[in-house]
């Protein structure tokens, strides 16, 4: 009996591009939960297949990536989902009165039509 073994190809680049506002956004977060970062992940849900989460954390938990922003916050990636959101964009964007943390990410291959979900590629 043979077994195969693999290893997966190590991310190349950035994995995250946090803006300015949007890390403006997180200290505020933090500081305001005394949290020590901020935890960015995804879980099944909706019509579609995935949503993100996005949460201030006490801790990370056994696994997750930890970047440092500009400003000094960490950002935890799910390392179960770093292929996923690799190369995504997060940023704050005004519409009218309500400000919201927008994500793009380039390895979405479908969204719902509330926007609440999303399909990855691959």
């Amino acid at each position: 009996m043979t077994v195969e073994t693999f290893e997966i190809a190590p991310v190349q680049g950035d994995i995250v591009h946090v803006s300015d506002a949007a890390a403006a956004h997180f200290l505020k977060q933090v500081e305001k939960q005394g949290a020590a970062g901020i935890r960015l992940s995804l879980k099944q849900a909706g019509c579609t297949g995935y949503k993100y989460i996005v949460d201030a954390v006490e801790e990370t938990q056994a696994g997750d990536m930890a970047l440092t922003l500009k400003n000094g916050v960490t950002l935890y990636i799910d390392q179960r989902y770093v292929h996923a959101v690799t190369g995504t964009e997060i940023d704050i964007r005004q519409q009218g009165l309500n400000v919201n943390l927008v994500m793009e990410n380039p390895n979405v291959k479908d969204e719902c039509g509330c926007g609440e979900s999303f399909s990855i590629e691959g």
